[in-house]
């Protein structure tokens, strides 16, 4: 099918002389209900397109570009370990990788395993792996590889990481050595242009400052395009006479490339980039379909199961968690910190992985599964005062970039700076209201991640990995944050349904939902009576369990006593009353009548903003 491309911004003649795709960070591969809507069978639609339509007949094939991060986090990769982007990627007809820091999740020898089932090389050209022998690269990747266009032209590329990123993953191997992705690059480049590069292409996997670095101060033209990963935006600029591309994220869009070597004789390059969003209108690759389809639809019978009620949206958008107080946040905060009965929680930003805004109405088990994907447990710590205002200065020290590091809190309340030097923005900081002592115990709730150190959350290092954090409970009894979600929304709906059992059932889960009722930023209001049966929500008369086996574990609640009109009337009137007792403005909830956004079977959760988190610049408040 020949689709609609966008008029190029500049086409000095025609045709181009080199023509490539770019894209990067990919984890969800099915569409989502937002425009760009992405998913894997419209992306393979568009790949399509530029590698065979008609309209690029005569013209060099196609050279696809990929900048890492696929093999995690995602709800297919939490049970596939990352095996399901294999078929994705290949399909997609992908040149070259470079490894992401996403794509190490699950360890060295998993990384290994799929990249050995790639049809394509993954390089990583400057982290380097002693225990495999002299200068050679971590999981044996390559550092660079030549690639040759169908019209002869020699593409040299090089994949190149951030030091950052190494930070961020869970198991590496002993004894790694970084070299700077500048310095590696004075070293590769030059051997890449002795072979026969025409046209060099950095392939890497780095914030967009250090690709900046990578381009500046260095000749023109030294680089001639850097194809970067990791952020998840989509960004293009020239520094130095070198551009740096990256083309946002999952699935969602692409860049496509052409290329015209210049006539001045200097052997520089001029290019013409061209985003491509995928939206809704461009159509579904069958075989994509057919293969995504097959890769999650073990998935899917409970995924798709209602697991709660939200009246009021739950923002987990990374330009809100990885900056601000986030009422998401601040929910799964909550939650860690009472189940644990810690003093305060912490939670690097980064552990929210949705990236969009929930609207209200019914949770479901993908919802969940989707946003918080991690295997790390939650574990409980007993820290120093002056350790947990350190990992508060390391969760705002790379402002205003947003890194994954920015902490989500409970029962924490801080102010800083963002100016001021990194290491120095904490202004003030307190535990349930009393400024924090340097020098006192504090039981701490937070991720394994971070009590490994990870992100830079050094003070946090746990004793048994060679910190001053004692393990009150370790990650081998700690509980993953999606189970505590899920757990949590099963107490309510337990609650809700049944609650002449009391105010304990499921023991530790009725004092976790009372103390959210009395103390936490979760104010919990029963919903209306059941909607009619032909709009009622299937509901579980046992709290539901992703984990579990059981084909049965889902029942239809009993038929309502009334009929359906009269029903309608009653849900509006009682939907009312709860709307007003709960200080909700009317048009932001569902009404139970109008198709779909009401839980006759639990009660709704309203998180909240609370004033966690304030930043300053000098003594006035920042906007946020």
């Amino acid at each position: 099918m020949s689709l609609p491309s966008p008029a190029p911004t500049a086409t000095p003649r025609d045709p181009p002389d080199l023509r490539f795709l770019h894209f990067n960070d990919v984890y969800h591969i099915e569409a989502g209900s937002r425009e760009p809507i992405g998913g894997a069978a419209r992306f393979q639609t568009l790949v399509n397109h530029y590698r065979s339509d008609a309209a690029f007949a005569g013209e060099p094939a196609l050279l696809t570009f990929f900048s890492g991060d696929s093999f995690n986090p995602s709800l297919e990769s939490s049970v596939t370990k990352g095996r399901h982007m294999v078929p994705v990627l290949n399909g997609i007809g992908a040149d070259v990788a470079c490894v992401g820091n996403h794509d190490l999740d699950f360890g060295v020898p998993t990384f290994c395993h799929l990249a050995s089932k790639c049809t394509f090389p993954w390089l990583l050209g400057n982290v380097l792996d002693p225990s495999l022998g002299t200068n050679l690269s971590l999981g044996g990747c390559a550092k660079t590889m030549m690639l040759t266009s169908s019209n002869g032209i020699k593409v040299g590329v090089v994949g190149l990481a951030e030091r950052e990123w190494l930070d961020t993953i869970n198991s590496l191997p002993p004894n790694l050595i970084y070299k700077s992705a500048s310095e590696s690059a004075l070293e590769l480049v030059p051997k890449l242009r002795e072979q026969g590069a025409e046209i060099v292409v950095a392939v890497t996997h780095m914030r967009e400052p250090n690709d900046v670095k990578l381009a500046t101060n260095k000749p023109p033209g030294f680089i001639d395009i850097i194809l970067g990963g990791h952020d998840h935006y989509y960004n293009h600029q020239t520094v130095n006479g070198t551009h740096i591309l990256r083309s946002g994220s999952d699935f969602k869009q692409l860049s496509y490339i052409e290329a015209w070597r210049k006539n001045d004789g200097n052997q520089r390059w001029l290019f013409n980039i061209t985003r491509r969003d995928i939206t809704r209108d461009i159509p579904e690759d069958s075989t994509t379909v057919a293969l995504v389809e097959n890769l999650t639809s073990a998935l899917k019978a409970k995924l798709e199961m209602p697991i709660g009620y939200t009246a009021v949206p739950l923002d987990g958008r990374f330009t809100t968690v990885r900056r601000a107080e986030s009422n998401l946040g601040n929910f799964v905060c909550d939650l860690m910190r009472f189940y644990y009965s810690a003093d305060c929680a912490i939670m690097a930003a980064g552990t929210i992985r949705g990236d969009q805004v929930y609207p209200p109405g019914v949770l479901k088990i993908r919802d969940i599964m989707s946003c918080f994907p991690f295997e790390d447990p939650v574990i409980f710590l007993r820290v120093a005062g002056s350790a947990i205002v350190a990992a508060l200065e390391n969760g705002v020290s790379k402002l205003p970039a947003l890194e994954g590091r920015f902490p989500q809190i409970s029962n924490i309340v801080f102010e800083f700076d963002a100016s001021l030097p990194a290491g120095s923005r904490i202004l003030r900081a307190s535990i349930g209201g009393h400024l924090i002592e340097p020098k006192k115990k504090y039981l701490l709730a937070t991720r394994g991640y971070m009590g490994r150190g990870k992100d830079g959350y050094s003070s946090l290092l746990v004793k048994s990995e060679g910190g001053e954090a004692e393990e009150v409970v370790d990650e081998e009894h700690g509980l993953l944050i999606s189970t505590i979600v899920r757990q949590y929304f099963m107490g309510l709906k337990v609650i809700g349904r049944w609650g002449h059992w009391g105010k304990r059932p499921g023991h530790v889960w009725g004092d976790v939902v009372e103390k959210m009722s009395e103390g936490g930023s979760v104010h919990e209001y029963a919903s209306s009576p059941p909607p009619p049966e032909s709009n009622r929500l299937i509901a579980s008369s046992s709290p539901v369990d992703i984990d579990s086996d059981s084909e049965d574990s889902t029942h239809a609640l009993p038929p309502a006593p009334l009929n359906d009109e009269h029903s309608k009337i009653l849900a509006r009137k009682y939907t009312n009353k709860w709307l007003v007792a709960a200080r909700i403005a009317p048009d932001s909830v569902g009404m139970v009548d109008g198709g779909g956004n009401a839980a006759g079977w639990t009660k709704g959760i309203t998180p909240k903003l609370e004033g966690r988190i304030v930043e300053r610049k000098g003594n006035d408040p920042v906007a946020s």
